[in-house]
């Protein structure tokens, strides 16, 4: 590649992400001031108390990024199910099919969520 083309899509980079940066500290100057000094009676903030308050709250609950020692939530779902097929393939088929219908009794939840029995092909049989 060219140089000056890796040099302009740097600079562009760079751009978007001080923009970023600056609209979320705006967004959340904005509601700062708009919210909590008539609910709480706390002072307005400046944008760069903004911006320290996404950072303080970025490190208290979001953690920098890097999934080593967290795992996200399709990696934990992912673990759980290869887990319960594992502990499934130890049953016999009798227990396993025990198994289903008191999860079924159990783990009831809205109709639109639950599976629906395998039906025959209709269309085998036209």
């Amino acid at each position: 590649m060219n140089r000056s083309f890796r040099l302009l899509q740097g600079l562009k980079i760079l751009l978007l992400i001080t923009l970023f940066v600056a609209v979320a500290g705006y967004v959340t100057m904005r509601l700062w001031n708009w919210l909590l000094p008539d609910l709480f009676n706390l002072p307005s903030i400046s944008i760069w108390q903004a911006l320290g308050l996404l950072v303080l709250s970025r490190i208290l609950f979001g953690g920098w990024g890097g999934r080593g020692h967290r795992a996200g939530w399709a990696q934990k779902r992912r673990m759980w199910k290869q887990k319960m097929e594992s502990r499934m393939a130890g049953l016999s088929p009798e227990e396993q099919e025990k198994f289903r219908q008191k999860m079924e009794g159990v783990c009831t939840g809205p109709a639109w969520m639950r599976r629906r029995a395998t039906e025959p092909d209709q269309t085998a049989s036209l």
